[in-house]
């Protein structure tokens, strides 16, 4: 996933000055803040019904390229049917939806965890009616149990930015028992030699690439009109935009230094990054994949709870033709006795990154 931070978006602008300083350009600068978009985080968990109370949760999620793929229809007066809109697919990165499907598991767990905070369990059912059917139907009971992990819900974030290059602390040992940590070694190297070259792979894949470029939402109007995707907000996009400097015909040239520079960035977070981690299943049904969800957000929230940065790396285990060989290291390195790696991620530590847009809880409601 195409990666722009405020960091990297100097090399855009080649260290010229956007805007002279004036009142009309200082008032701009404090109004780039997306608020609809990010208003979600806000509502979480103030709707009357339980049911929505929990979803409200459940839509913070992470999820690839911020899709947000979920819709739910309240049925009766305690379930819950979730279902994932084939309208948000990624046909080219992820042919199979196996990553939307893991990012359903996210989805669910939160949900689950939400309900739980409120001392409801959640009996549910994965694909009752086949894959044409909801994902899950959940029905909410009295008998759950909160879950220490929920208090860093609003806190979760996937990372972004750079990493701090040091070495894990021991505060990440809680970490162990969620996923498997590569802190040193062969093994480790290779993951980060993998992640790295699958992603200049994508880079100069046009088809693979242009997924992801297609779903930047650069400066706030975009943001706005379409909360999901890729964001690229704030002053400094804004201005880029607004100058001509960035656009998505920009950022689809491999040649410009700006994308060479946010190329490079992110290979250089790969090799900082203190640790990678790896999440492995030993089938790759859906319901494999949903548990593999599930275990990712737990890591997310674990590692928020322990001061740590997660951050997805997912082209290596793409499955288009071009990162074959990628997949299959990874595979080598990180799972010798079988299985599938369902979600390979960098771990460290860094500064903290910003909400990211949502849409609404009414807009993801089937009546």
């Amino acid at each position: 996933m195409p990666d722009l931070s405020r960091r990297k978006t100097l090399a855009l602008i080649g260290g010229g000055t956007v805007f002279a300083a004036s009142a009309a350009s200082a008032a701009f600068l404090t109004t780039r803040t997306p608020h609809a978009a990010l208003a979600p985080w806000e509502a979480a968990g103030t709707y009357a019904d339980p049911r929505l109370r929990a979803l409200s949760w459940g839509l913070l999620a992470p999820n690839p390229h911020n899709r947000q793929p979920w819709e739910a229809e309240l049925r009766g007066e305690d379930m819950i049917a979730i279902w994932r809109d084939p309208a948000r697919d990624l046909p080219v990165t992820d042919p199979f939806a196996r990553q939307l499907t893991i990012g359903m598991g996210c989805f669910l767990e939160l949900t689950r965890m939400a309900a739980a905070q409120e001392w409801l369990a959640a009996e549910t059912m994965l694909f009752p009616e086949g894959e044409d059917g909801p994902v899950a139907v959940m029905t909410l009971a009295p008998g759950g149990t909160p879950d220490p992990l929920f208090a860093h819900a609003l806190e979760r974030r996937s990372h972004k930015e750079a990493f701090e290059a040091r070495p894990l602390g021991p505060e990440a040992a809680a970490l162990d028992a969620i996923a498997a940590i590569h802190r040193d070694g062969p093994v480790l190297e290779g993951l980060r030699d993998a992640a790295a070259d699958a992603w200049v792979t994508e880079i100069n894949t046009p088809d693979a690439y242009k997924e992801s470029i297609d779903l930047f939402r650069i400066g706030r109007a975009e943001i706005e009109a379409n909360p999901d995707g890729i964001d690229l907000g704030g002053p400094m996009f804004d201005a880029l935009k607004l100058s001509g400097l960035f656009s998505r015909e920009i950022a689809m040239d491999v040649d410009h230094p700006g994308v060479k520079g946010a190329t490079e960035a992110t290979i250089e977070a790969i090799y900082a990054a203190s640790a990678m981690v790896t999440i492995v299943t030993e089938g790759n049904g859906r319901a494999d994949q949903i548990e593999a969800g599930r275990r990712w957000l737990r890591l997310n929230l674990a590692a928020t709870g322990a001061g740590l940065a997660l951050r997805p790396v997912s082209q290596a285990l793409q499955e288009y033709p071009e990162v074959a060989p990628y997949y299959a290291e990874v595979h080598r390195l990180a799972a010798p006795q079988g299985g599938t790696v369902q979600m390979l991620g960098l771990l460290g530590y860094g500064t903290r990154t910003a909400r990211t847009p949502r849409w609404s809880l009414e807009t993801r409601l089937r009546s």
